[in-house]
């Protein structure tokens, strides 16, 4: 009897050190996860604090730096980026810039979203073909066509022509209606059918019960059609020839050495609208996943 207790107590002792070593092992392993974690995110973020500190440099010049940071700083810099529009007229590239992205983001979403749609909750003939087909095509680098873009931009006249950069972006959106689709993929097709029992029409069905649950997807496809035209240099560069059609992105790679300064304060500058856009449209997507986790 007293062998079968010690028996007890020791397995038990056994179990509880066993128990204390799995439970001291994940908190180990826990702990390295996050170490590493944090090394990677200094990593990522290293770049983008070096260049908001440059951004504030006092001589402008990246060759007056001592080490990775500049050693006097000022915000002179930004008073001059918007001030001194003689040679570099940043102000005139910002309002070229958001003009081309918010014109492209609203037509482009709109396509977007409905060709995504379509191909989602419509049977039709060569529907799978086109799926492929765009499939296929989005393999391929955009820039592979660059020099046929630029052929019929010029028959068409739109050369030095901002609409012109709409347009392509515009018609490019709906390429990439994959990540749309799986969204609508998702939506049960037997509330359409209840509300076609009801009397709806295709219409009123994709706007009053598909778009509302569909706003988070609608919020993410604004973002990248945004961001996409926002921050591109190839197109720019390739069809606006003219210093004051210039976006951005190709205003400031024509500034020179002497004016890194400049150039970093004008690169962290055009960060602000994509801030601004996502705080505004994030409660949009929480609101809309709310929706649809209630509606399904």
């Amino acid at each position: 009897m007293k062998i079968e207790i010690f028996n007890l107590g020791f397995r038990c002792r056994l179990r509880g050190g066993m128990r204390g070593i799995m439970k001291a092992s994940k908190i180990a392993d826990t702990c390295v996860t996050y170490i590493i974690l944090i090394a990677v995110c200094f990593i990522f973020f290293f770049p983008c604090l070096w260049l908001i500190l440059a951004s504030f440099s006092k001589s402008g010049s990246i060759y007056s730096f001592e080490g990775f940071f500049p050693s006097a700083y000022s915000l002179d810099t930004f008073k001059t980026l918007f001030t001194d529009t003689a040679m570099y007229n940043y102000p005139r590239w910002f309002r070229n810039t958001l003009f081309i992205a918010v014109m492209s983001c609203l037509v482009g979403t709109f396509l977007t979203i409905l060709t995504a749609y379509t191909m989602s909750r419509f049977q039709f003939g060569a529907r799978k073909t086109m799926m492929k087909t765009t499939l296929l095509l989005g393999m391929f680098p955009s820039f592979m066509g660059m020099i046929a873009v630029y052929i019929i931009m010029t028959q068409f006249g739109l050369i030095n022509n901002m609409w012109g950069l709409i347009l392509i972006y515009s018609a490019n959106a709906p390429m990439g209606y994959l990540t749309q689709k799986g969204f609508f993929d998702t939506i049960p097709a037997s509330i359409d059918e209840a509300a076609r029992i009801d009397g709806a029409t295709n219409f009123q069905v994709f706007t009053r019960i598909n778009l509302p649950i569909s706003m988070p997807i609608i919020v993410y496809t604004a973002l990248t059609s945004f961001t996409f035209p926002w921050s591109d240099y190839i197109l720019p560069k390739l069809l606006l020839k003219e210093k004051d059609l210039y976006t951005v992105a190709v205003g400031l790679m024509s500034l020179g050495d002497t004016e890194f300064a400049r150039f970093a304060a004008g690169a962290v500058f055009i960060a602000v609208p994509i801030v601004i856009l996502y705080f505004c449209l994030v409660k949009f997507m929480v609101n809309g996943m709310t929706a649809g986790a209630v509606k399904g």
